[in-house]
Formats: C-alpha cells, structure tokens, sequence
C-alpha cells in the first residue's frame, strides 16, 4: 500500500477521537528527521490493510502517552495534528491534520506539529439540534458531474453548508471554473475539481486517490454524472444505448468499487463513523419511461445495485442509498433549446399531439401534484436527510412532488 492509499486509515483514527470529520494533507517524505509532536507510524511493505489499521492505532496508543505533550484536560482527548509515515524503515509521507483544509493546509505551511485536545466523542440518546443544522459541516464530499445542471446545484448547496466539495467532471475546465466561483463565495476553499470519466475504472481510480491525497479521505460520495438519450427501442441504435447504460448504470458500479474501498479503509479506524454513498437517480427509475428504454433501465439497475451494495458494505459502516427525483424542468437537461428533453421528446413524438415545447413542458407539469418540477434544494435536503439518519441504507426515495408515491 503507498501513503496516498494509508490516508484515510489516518484520517479514520482522527474522526474517531474527535467524533467529527477532519481534513488530513499528504505531503511526500522530505529528507531531514520528522517533527518532534508528530505521530510516528512504522509499517512494512507486505502488510494488509487490517495490519496497518492494528499498528495505526497502538502507534497512537504509545503516542498519546509521550512526555512532550502536555496532558489534555480532565475528559479531553488527545488527536495528532501531523503523522508520520515510515515504510521499510524509508520515511515515505507526513500527513497534517485539522478540521478543516485551509487550517490543515496552514498546519502543513508552518509546520505546526502541537496536537489538539477535543472533547471525547458522545454518544447520546437525545437529537443533537446542532448537528442537525451542520449536517455535513466539514464532510469531503466527492459529485460525479458536478460541473453542471444539478450536479452545479448539489456542489452550491453542500458549499454553503460547510463542506468540502470535490467537484469530479469530465469537463475539468468547467468544474476548476466552478470550484473558483465556489470558494470565491464561500471566501474559503471550500471546493476542488478532479476530472473524471465514470465509465472508466483507472480515470475513476486516480479521481479517488485524488481525494485521499488532497483530503486525507471521504466521508459521502454523490454518484450524479448521467446523460440520457430518448429514443423507441424499435429504433434506437445500439450505440446510443450503451452510451447511457454505461455511464448510468456501469458508472455507478465502477463509482461505488473505488469509492467504496477508500471508505472501507476510512472504516478500519473510525468503526463508529458512518459514511454514505448516494445515487442520484431518477422517478424512471421506479415507474418506466416511454420511449426512454436506456435510461429507465439504467435506473432500474441502478435501484438494484443499490440495495446490494448496501448489503454488503453496511459491515463497514457505509450507507448506500438513492434518491429518485421528478423532472428538473428548469435545468438544462429539459430546456437546453437545441439538446433539451423537451426538444428531444417533441421530435420522437413521445407527447402525442403536442406541437411546441411548451405544450410538452404543461404535459410534464399536469403530471405533479405539487403542479412544478423538482429543484435543487428539493433534491439537496432529501441527501442531507440520508446522511443524517444513521438507520437508513439500500432505500431508494423518491423526490417527485407526489408523482411517484410509496407503495
């Protein structure tokens, strides 16, 4: 395992004491003796990944007793705020750690090696009203396509609830454009970009060991990068219909494999924190979609892939759930003039009689209960309801304004 892969053991032992996230930098060796406060950490090249999580923790064992620190206060807990990687008796990387990744970066900048004393993590029976209103405060958050459309409104919105968002898009230029507009706002770095292609296993790799190297780990990752292509299955051509199962669908596999190791790693230190993977998928996912055979089925698939990754992974505390939302008829996917849903559905006739996209777009409204389509901030509160309930994986809920009710 190299250092960039070890991080979120790291950042996993940090969460655990501090019982909130923390950033963790990974910064290479340097030639000269580690400093003196740091947590020193000594593997081998052969050892597993359980091994190196055993030696993490008693290295902090025996840490936390030296007698360069000063003893926390009466109940406080000690955390490190810089480790120190040795592999095969070879320094290979510090990590600098904090709450958040401008006071990290600053930590890395100076130096800054004094630990921290925090109160020790509690587990109550009472709803914290705090945490409640800071949800995902401080959480690394990772959005598949987050560059755009909802995929912009996702990253807006955990931004301006104190995340830090990595913002992952095949457009890179888009998303840097993003990540600087974000960070301007929030007048802190509250957003990065990686480039990503989802359909492909080393570009969606290198985008995770991205998110280690920059952040020390995840705690959610937002699986939204889709693309949709109408079309009668009498029709279609097969190469339209792969090019939207295999970024839906076989996307989100690919997404969860990564995503979900670099958590499960997280898991092995931090056996207390829960951390979530989230679908964005789609009401044609739980009813079908005329004419749009591709991207229902991807859907439908997806809601399957769901639930058995929830299966399997809640042993490492990962929740794994989707949220299905109605249309988006303010969005780009509906009304780009040229590319839009309402232009597409219009030319293959999937409104019958509808001459203009207006009378598409009143077709799509009729539809609603609640008479409009869904917005960000209807989509954004269902995923900060997942995060926050800690008893609550393989579900699929629907966020269509009473389209598509439970049944």
């Amino acid at each position: 395992m190299n250092y960039i892969s070890i991080a979120p053991m790291i950042r996993g032992l940090c969460i655990d004491l501090a019982g909130k996230p923390q950033i963790a930098v990974c910064e290479p060796a340097k030639e000269g003796k580690a400093p003196a406060r740091a947590m020193s950490v000594e593997i081998a090249g052969g050892d597993t990944e359980e091994t190196i999580a055993g030696i993490i923790q008693k290295a902090y064992a025996a840490w936390k007793t030296a007698p360069l620190h000063a003893a926390p206060s009466a109940g406080g807990v000690l955390i490190p705020s810089c480790v120190s990687l040795t592999s095969d008796g070879k320094p290979e990387a510090l990590y600098w750690i904090d709450d958040d990744l401008d006071s990290a970066r600053k930590r890395l900048a100076e130096r800054n090696d004094s630990p921290v004393t925090a109160p020790p993590a509690a587990d109550g029976r009472l709803i914290d009203a705090a945490a409640r209103a800071s949800v995902v405060k401080n959480r690394v958050a990772l959005v598949t396509g987050g560059a755009q459309g909802i995929g912009e409104e996702i990253v807006r919105n955990l931004a301006a609830a104190g995340a830090l968002v990595l913002i992952a898009d095949l457009n890179l230029e888009g998303a840097r454009k993003l990540a600087e507009a974000v960070n301007a706002e929030e007048k802190r770095t509250a957003a990065l970009a990686l480039q990503v292609n989802v359909s492909d296993e080393d570009s969606v790799e290198a985008m995770c060991n991205a998110a280690s190297e920059s952040a020390g780990g995840l705690d959610l990752c937002v699986s939204n990068a889709g693309v949709l292509k109408a079309g009668s299955v009498l029709e279609q051509g097969l190469a339209d219909f792969k090019f939207v199962t295999d970024i839906n669908y076989t996307g989100f596999f690919i997404i969860t494999k990564f995503a979900g190791r670099l958590l499960k790693a997280q898991s092995r230190t931090a056996p207390r924190w829960k951390t979530d993977i989230i679908q964005i998928n789609s009401k044609s996912g739980l009813e079908g979609s005329n004419k749009n055979g591709a991207y229902a089925g991807g859907k439908f698939g997806g809601i399957g892939l769901v639930a058995s990754f929830a299966l399997e992974l809640v042993e490492y505390n990962i929740k794994v759930n989707a949220v299905c939302p109605g249309n988006f008829l303010d969005g780009p996917l509906w009304s780009d003039p040229e590319k839009g849903l309402f232009v597409q559905y219009l030319k293959t006739g999937k409104v019958p009689g509808a001459k203009n996209t207006a009378e598409v777009r009143a077709f799509y409204e009729s539809k609603v209960p609640m008479k409009r389509g869904c917005t960000g901030k209807d989509l954004v509160r269902a995923i900060y309801y997942l995060v926050e309930q800690e008893y609550e994986t393989g579900q699929a809920i629907p966020v269509t304004g009473g389209q598509v009710m439970l049944h």
